[in-house]
């Protein structure tokens, strides 16, 4: 029996060794839960409670609006997504909000660009003087009078052309001496003819030299272009040198038209290409004129490319100084364009509002290109399929401040 008892202990002490030196099984079944549920509270979307009328009120509890009394309405907010808002119907359908898909399009554009119309250089004529003098008369006095060829324009005294007329009619004088001196007054005669040439005489004045016996120091002188007056330098009893402008004749039968077009335009302009000119001051009136020169630089200050058109001018109708527009068919290339009322222009950038999925938008930083026609360039690059906010974008713009309480682009810039 003593010997049964001591058999049962050791049995006993076995157990309970071997108990205690067993591992204990963790169990991970609630870590897992726990894992999940942290999971699900970290996606978990935040709702508060605000007034369809004043949506300035906003509550953290359902109830009534302190101002209108209205029932406060739900709002969810899924605080991870930074850059998106939910909307519901009712507010899709009250901010007038609507999508258009994205895609890119050839915009062949008409363009009007105002300018004035001026003189056209290039048909300009600057009567100089040939010979140092005093102005004596002008025959011509007022800009915009039609100068006739072959019209006096102004009288000059000069006593360089007077000595070389006096040595031209003595020369002439002398030819019919016998010997060398006939022969030297001949070589005489020639050499002051052509000063008399280079004074800008005419054959004609010039010949009229050998029947005067008094050589007069007073030479007038004859235009030899026909134009419209355009400039007046000179004043009667002024002294000057050779080479100064007296007069400036413009043929106004074909006139230019300058005006700026947009920088981002520079690569679809060429010289020789049409535009149709219309006028301010006749409205039923157009004229077919083309691109006669693009000027290589670009102004700095307004980033704008100067142009110009020669005009025909038939019947000397339009004038100088005449306001006129310039509608040029230009292509904008190929690219993405929208209303320009879909891109929100914040001072630090730019951007647009894109559905990702009905009812969900997330704001989008973009760079802009030209505008035209109530469209702008978005330059950025946006998947084909995209749907973009096209109205609507400063309702959800508002929305967003009001519930985020920041601007979606604060701190970035282009």
């Amino acid at each position: 029996m003593k010997k049964l008892n001591l058999i049962r202990i050791f049995l006993l002490l076995i157990m309970v060794l071997t108990a205690c030196n067993s591992p204990k099984k963790e169990d991970h079944s609630q870590h897992g839960k726990k894992e999940e549920d942290h999971s699900q509270h970290d996606k978990k979307e935040t709702t508060f409670y605000t007034c369809s009328m004043d949506p300035q009120v906003k509550e953290d509890k359902p109830g009534k609006c302190p101002i209108c009394h209205m029932e406060l309405t739900p709002i969810k907010q899924d605080d991870n997504e930074v850059n998106q808002i939910s909307l519901s119907k009712q507010q899709i359908q009250l901010g007038n909000i609507t999508t258009q898909v994205i895609e890119q399009t050839q915009n062949n554009v008409e363009q009007k660009y105002t300018g004035v119309l001026t003189f056209n250089q290039e048909e300009s004529k600057t009567i100089s003087s040939k010979a140092m003098g005093r102005i004596e008369k002008l025959y011509f006095k007022s800009t915009g009078d039609y100068l006739s060829k072959n019209k006096p324009v102004y009288q000059l005294y000069s006593e360089d052309i007077a000595i070389a007329k006096q040595d031209y009619y003595t020369a002439f004088k002398q030819l019919e001496m016998p010997g060398d001196f006939g022969k030297n007054a001949k070589n005489i005669m020639n050499a002051a003819k052509q000063k008399l040439l280079f004074y800008g005489l005419s054959n004609t004045q010039i010949e009229n030299i050998k029947s005067n016996k008094d050589v007069s120091p007073y030479t007038t002188f004859y235009s030899t272009v026909g134009g419209t007056i355009s400039e007046i330098t000179a004043v009667e009893g002024s002294y000057v040198m050779e080479g100064t402008p007296i007069i400036k004749v413009t043929d106004l039968s074909k006139l230019w038209l300058e005006t700026q077009v947009n920088i981002n335009y520079f690569n679809s302009l060429k010289i020789g290409q049409n535009a149709t000119i219309t006028f301010a001051d006749f409205p039923d009136k157009s004229i077919s004129a083309k691109v006669s020169f693009i000027n290589p630089e670009i102004n700095p200050e307004t980033r704008l490319l100067l142009i110009r058109f020669e005009v025909p001018n038939q019947n000397l109708i339009l004038k100088p100084g005449m306001q006129a527009i310039a509608k040029l068919m230009i292509s904008g290339g190929k690219g993405i364009y929208i209303p320009t009322d879909a891109v929100i222009r914040e001072e630090n950038a730019s951007y647009i509002w894109v559905e990702k999925k009905p009812g969900v938008y997330e704001n989008l930083m973009v760079e802009t290109g030209i505008e035209t026609n109530g469209l702008i360039e978005i330059k950025t690059k946006i998947a084909n399929g995209q749907k973009v906010v096209i109205t609507g974008a400063y309702a959800i713009n508002s929305e967003y401040k009001f519930r985020k309480g920041s601007d979606p682009m604060e701190g970035m810039k282009m």
